[in-house]
């Protein structure tokens, strides 16, 4: 409702401008007031306009009124203030919009590719995981709402250094063989037991005992950490078996983990695959073709490939005879002992995913969901299979700590020519997830005095402090099914342990969005699961309670909206009006937002809006529920309107969960 009426304002608005003082005027501002008395809409316009007219804005503002007319849709308009003029909708048209707004047709359709969650295949995932999965599924979702075609990727490091760690556990701090590594996953599966668990450990006491011993003992693990690495990185040795072993059945565990919270992925490119197809050879000729990088010849860096600074930085740096100053703070791209740094091995994993490169993966099927294949990256691979990479645009969800490599590759894009494809590159950064002191302590953690005091705990894989991402659903449901036993006692175990992961999936991933995404995340499982406050189950009951009122009226939600459109205009007009109905027609305004939220939430990157946005149709509900009696109304035609209400609410919610990633229950 709130765009369409929008736009036909800004319409009118324009063409009032142009035949009234000659002025184009593209962007029209308009503003929704922060109290219902001064209308829906508001627009700024005339205080915009005064100096280019030179006239008082509250001048302009009565003129623009007085040659607006009548606009479909709007009761009238009016000057307030200084010179604002506030717009209010014809509230019998404005629920005939909601009523009939099913759903935005597609109305673009650029190939995006998000990639999400990248967690290295070397240990369990924990919480701190879950938030960069649970938004790029959120803003997967609500790009496929608005009409994009979306690839989603899981970026795999199978060959990095949290790797080589583990493999340095198994070999050498446990001794065992590439044999005896095999009959260890054939045990764990056998008993039921995992090896993401089992890596979780390892990786920990891995990691206390590069630090153990003497200096001579501790320099030689280091000699021997690095020494793992390159052979992972070279491939076609025992180690680096281990490591294909070891990352590819941890991969797939992440991937059952995510599916527990309905997140799904379309493509795994590997770093094995980019380094052993050679994408970094075919990025560096054209980063030296178009002279992003140049190779330096004294100082610190001298030997290593650095790249260009932007213009303004570079003009700055000059010699007095004009010749280029030495930057000792460029970025290094190859060391001087030719190996390739992060940046690189990204610039060119993100030319393949723009269609710059030059070359592709190999693709084979790896993990399969109800409705679709995930495919993953290799050397040699089959045919026929989806086309994936040539994105239009590409955002990365990545927490903000990798915020300067991230410049680095958008800079090197732009260095290369590729400025239209720089633009649409963005990285969607988000801070870290820790767990408030209660919490910790609540899992089991003994914390000093002073850690008690912090307003939150870090979370460490390295040192195995934090919740594994599966342990903390297993406790979510747990608590959640306490709950739902206590108030149905009547259910069978099956019917409550469906309800009860709903509601816990709910709640966590709720907690995860509803926090901005510069924001740090103190998780708390009893705040998480509070049915009161801004919080997942909180959302979940106004569903169950509206659910609820549609049985016992013997009505279901669709028919009671097919009913209300026999209602005239007229008739709806006058329910609508007076103060008892402000309530309603609020609840009706908020249901009518959810478009121009969603083109919110996208234009900025953050889901968080859409969270507010349910939060508060929830809060207008509960508010509306208990002003008017709805099933005891005697009115047939005013509660033909409160039923509407109510259904138009369920739509509204339900929608906005599904976009979230929440399946709400039909009862709690």
């Amino acid at each position: 409702m709130y765009l369409e009426l929008q736009k036909r304002l800004a319409e009118h608005l324009r063409g009032v401008l142009k035949a009234k003082y000659d002025i184009e005027l593209e962007n029209i501002p308009l503003e929704i007031p922060p109290e219902l008395k001064f209308g829906e809409l508001a627009t700024p316009v005339a205080l915009q306009l005064a100096r280019t007219l030179r006239k008082a804005p509250k001048i302009i503002a009565q003129e623009i009124v007085a040659a607006l007319g009548s606009v479909e849709g709007f009761a009238g308009f009016e000057v307030a203030g200084a010179g604002y003029i506030n717009a209010r909708f014809d509230r019998g048209t404005g629920v005939r919009l909601v009523v009939h707004a099913e759903g935005r047709p597609p109305s673009v359709q650029d190939h995006v590719l998000v990639e999400h969650t990248s967690i290295n295949p070397n240990k369990a995932a924990h919480i701190g995981h879950l938030r960069n999965a649970i938004l790029g599924d959120t803003f997967v979702r609500l790009l496929r709402a608005a009409g994009h075609k979306v690839d989603v990727q899981n970026y795999i490091d199978n060959t990095g250094v949290q790797v080589a760690d583990v493999v340095v556990g198994f070999l050498h701090v446990e001794g065992k063989s590439l044999g005896d590594v095999k009959a260890l996953l054939r045990d764990l599966e056998q008993r039921g037991e995992r090896i993401d668990y089992y890596c979780w450990d390892l990786y920990a006491r891995t990691s206390k005992w590069y630090s153990e011993g003497t200096s001579e003992e501790t320099e030689a693990r280091k000699r021997l950490r690095y020494a793992t690495l390159h052979e992972i990185e070279q491939g076609g040795n025992e180690t680096a078996e281990v490591a294909e072993l070891i990352s590819t059945a941890v991969l797939r565990r992440h991937l059952e983990t995510m599916l527990r919270l309905d997140i799904e992925y379309d493509f795994l490119p590997r770093e094995s695959e980019i380094l052993h197809l050679k994408f970094w050879e075919l990025a560096f000729e054209q980063l030296k073709q178009t002279g992003v990088l140049y190779l330096e010849t004294e100082g610190k860096n001298k030997g290593c490939w650095v790249m260009t600074r932007p213009k303004s930085s570079a003009e700055q740096d000059q010699n007095e005879d004009g010749t280029k100053a030495l930057d000792e703070d460029a970025k290094v791209i190859v060391r001087s002992n030719d190996t390739v740094t992060y940046v690189g091995k990204d610039i060119a994993y993100h030319l393949w995913k723009f269609g710059l490169l030059g070359r592709d993966f190999g693709y084979k099927p790896f993990f399969t969901y109800p409705n679709h294949e995930c495919w993953i990256s290799t050397q040699h691979g089959v045919e026929p299979h989806p086309q994936f990479g040539g994105a239009q645009a590409i955002y990365n969800v990545i927490d903000a700590r990798q915020s300067d490599p991230q410049a680095n590759v958008i800079q090197a894009l732009r260095g290369m020519g590729h400025t239209d494809k720089a633009d649409h590159y963005t990285h969607f950064s988000y801070e870290m997830v820790a767990l408030t002191p209660s919490y910790a302590v609540q899992l089991g953690y003994q914390l000093s005095e002073e850690d008690r005091a912090k307003p939150y705990i870090e979370i460490s894989g390295r040192k195995g402090f934090g919740v594994k991402a599966d342990d903390l659903m297993d406790l979510m449901i747990t608590a959640a099914k306490s709950e739902v036993a206590k108030r149905h006692s009547d259910w069978d175990e099956e019917q409550t342990h469906a309800v009860a992961s709903k509601i816990a999936i709910g709640a966590l991933r709720y907690y995860m969005l509803r926090f901005t995404r510069n924001s740090v995340i103190a998780f708390d499982q009893d705040m998480a699961l509070s049915p009161e406050g801004e919080t997942g189950p909180y959302l979940l009951y106004a569903t169950a309670r509206i659910r609820s009122i549609f049985r016992k009226a013997g009505i279901t939600a669709v028919a009671a909206l097919e009913q209300f459109a026999n209602l005239g205009p007229e008739v709806v007009a006058n329910y609508l009006s007076g103060e008892d109905a402000e309530d309603i027609w609020t609840l009706w305004l908020r249901a009518g937002r959810r478009s121009m939220v969603l083109d919110q939430c996208i234009a900025t990157s953050e889901p968080a809006y859409l969270a507010k946005h349910a939060f508060q149709l929830a809060q207008d509900f509960s508010n509306f529920y208990h002003h008017h009696h709805i099933l005891t109304e005697e009115d047939p035609a005013r509660k033909t309107l409160l039923l509407a209400t109510a259904a138009v609410t369920l739509r509204e919610l339900t929608t906005v969960l599904s976009w979230l990633g929440i399946e709400s229950p039909e009862a709690m």
